[in-house]
Formats: structure tokens, C-alpha cells, sequence
């Protein structure tokens, strides 16, 4: 059987680092096995560090203040996800705008808190529960140059309803954990 390789780069928590590694990392599934063979953070106090522990996983932090600009920063992290054979990048909490070097040069998705392309950016939650939208969701879409501007390839939706701002980012939270392993699993498991 193949075995698929995938790199994680996160900011936070890891929270949607830990459902992946839960329900994807050294899985079978149809027609591959996939394993998270990279492990990328630009925070040193991130939680999610002690997330991918559980699973046997050091991160390698790389902060982006070490370097002068976004373009260095991206040229160290195209050849460290390279050099680890991963064939498919996943942001999961990735909170870095990132440059046409590593648009170009990495197959990479990112999982965003709102139904694009509506509320793109770092406040997506806020903005949309804050919307005369009936709707709320989650976008898993292709990295591009243009920020949360990549094909799409899976959306969530939930109506809204009465909900609290702190139900609806559960309930975002709770789809993100579902849907991105999902994603990964269905881009590589063809």
C-alpha cells in the first residue's frame, strides 16, 4: 500500500492539528496510508506543540521574526516541507499570510472559519456571526496568492438561528474538526 505524505503548519492551540492526527496520521484507508511526515509551527509557546506530542510528533518551530522579511520566511519553509517528501501541505490555524514563493512551489489547503468568499481574513468568525446572514460555515479551499482567494474544494453550512457568539464558534470549531480531515483524506485517498 502507498503511503501519502503530509506536512501540518499551525499557529495556536492545534486543535484541528489534533483531529487530524487522530483520525489521519498512520490510517489505512481505500487505496493509501497517510502520514504527517512534517510538523510546522512559527510560535515557540503554541499549545498545539503539546498536542502533536501525544502522538509521538516534535514540531519544528521556525518563528517568522527570525527572518528579515515574508519571502525568506516562506523560502525556509518550501525547502523544509521538500525535503520531507510531503506531497500535500495542510494550514490548519496557520496564521501567516503567506508569498507567491510558497503559493508556486507547494500544494497546500487551508481551513477557513467562514463561507468563502465571504469574511476573508483573521476576524471571519466575528464578522460573520455578526452578518444579516441566516447562515454560518467553514471553507476548506487550495492556497493561492490571493489571501483565502484559492479554489474551493469543501463548505459546511449550519443555520444560525438564536445561537450565542460562543455557540457559534462551537459550532464552527466542532465542523473544522470534521471537515478537514475529511478534505484530507478525499484529496489523497483517490
Amino acid at each position: 500500500m502507498v503511503t501519502k505524505k503530509i506536512a501540518i503548519l499551525f499557529s495556536g492551540s492545534g486543535s484541528n492539528l489534533e483531529k487530524i492526527l487522530e483520525k489521519v496520521h498512520n490510517k489505512k484507508f481505500r487505496t493509501c496510508k497517510i502520514e504527517v511526515v512534517c510538523l510546522i509551527c512559527n510560535k515557540k509557546d503554541a499549545f498545539g506543540i503539546q498536542r502533536a506530542k501525544k502522538y509521538g510528533l516534535d514540531t519544528l518551530v521556525i518563528e517568522h521574526q527570525d527572518f528579515p522579511n515574508r519571502e525568506e520566511f516562506d523560502k525556509e519553509l518550501v525547502r523544509i516541507i521538500k525535503q520531507s517528501g510531503a506531497e500535500l501541505s495542510v494550514l490548519a490555524g496557520f496564521m501567516r499570510i503567506l508569498t507567491p514563493f510558497f503559493t508556486q512551489n507547494i500544494k497546500a489547503i487551508n481551513l477557513h472559519p467562514s463561507l468563502l468568499p465571504l469574511f476573508k481574513g483573521a476576524h471571519a468568525i466575528k464578522e460573520s456571526y455578526d452578518s444579516s446572514m441566516k447562515i454560518g460555515g467553514i471553507t476548506v479551499h487550495y492556497v493561492n496568492e490571493e489571501l483565502d482567494g484559492g479554489e474551493i474544494i469543501a463548505q459546511e453550512c449550519f443555520q444560525k438561528g438564536t445561537m450565542s457568539f460562543k455557540e457559534f464558534e462551537e459550532k464552527i470549531h466542532s465542523l473544522e474538526h470534521e471537515l478537514l480531515p475529511k478534505t484530507i483524506i478525499d484529496i489523497l485517498d483517490n
